[in-house]
């Protein structure tokens, strides 16, 4: 099977979770990258800010379509996060490429395991500005070092946090990994070489076009379903990426 064969179902496998499930999918982005395409863990991380901003961008405009975003609470709680995406950014490529992807795995894991329980969240009764910006800090900084969109972190923060309901923290979580995907890549830019456009170009409109259908897929099938068969699948790459490095 030719790489660019690869790309492709990649990108349509990476679009389909983002837009069902308004995070998440973005995390096998990085991994597809290095095990599939041949991408160095810093490259790979690299070339997902791309993929995933682009992606989240399109995904955003088809939830924004339907009145699923909360673009107030939302914006602030981007806002908090550029800082830190754009220092996480900078950072990550004076880090050893085994660590990155040991960090990368174990944030993996800890996502899939956060998947195959129910949310617990509830709406706060008053929103805590604080708490609000430490989240979006923190939500920020993930996304700049290890190159994921983190909407399995931003879903249940803007739930729990700001008080918005499931279908609205979806959408809005969006906007919050485009922004800070977007403040991430300025970190890097000068620090992509050795990017393969010709792959990372067919891998973005996949991912795209599956975003699409993802949303279509969110109204038809159970959400919790379509969760906990990714989350499977996500903690499946974790443990390999982490026998691979440690092997």
């Amino acid at each position: 099977m030719t790489a660019l064969v690869l790309a492709l179902i990649a990108g349509a496998v990476v679009g389909l979770a983002l837009g069902a499930l308004g995070g998440g999918g973005s995390v096998l982005a990085v991994p597809a990258l290095i095990y599939l395409l041949g991408f160095s863990p810093s490259a790979a991380t690299t070339a997902s800010l791309i993929i995933v901003a682009a992606t989240s961008a399109t995904a955003l405009y088809a939830h924004a379509r339907d009145g699923h975003v909360a673009w107030k609470v939302g914006s602030l709680f981007a806002a908090a996060g550029i800082i830190p995406a754009y220092l996480a950014g900078a950072a990550a490529g004076r880090v050893p490429e085994a660590v990155l992807t040991i960090a990368f795995a174990v944030i993996a894991a800890l996502a899939a395991v956060r998947m195959f329980r129910p949310s617990s969240s509830r709406p706060p009764e008053r929103i805590r500005p604080g708490k609000a910006a430490g989240a979006g800090a923190g939500l920020g900084a993930v996304t700049g070092f290890l190159g994921v969109g983190g909407g399995f972190l931003a879903v249940p923060a803007l739930v729990g946090v700001l008080g918005l309901t499931m279908r609205r923290a979806v959408g809005t979580s969006l906007l919050v990994i485009t922004v800070n995907s977007l403040a991430a890549l300025v970190a890097r830019t000068g620090t992509g070489g050795g990017l393969d456009w010709a792959l990372i170009g067919p891998f973005t409109a996949a991912a795209i076009l599956g975003a699409w259908d993802g949303k279509r897929l969110s109204t038809k099938v159970s959400g919790n379903s379509l969760q906990k068969v990714f989350a499977g699948v996500l903690l499946a790459v974790a443990v390999f990426m982490l026998i691979d490095v440690i092997a």
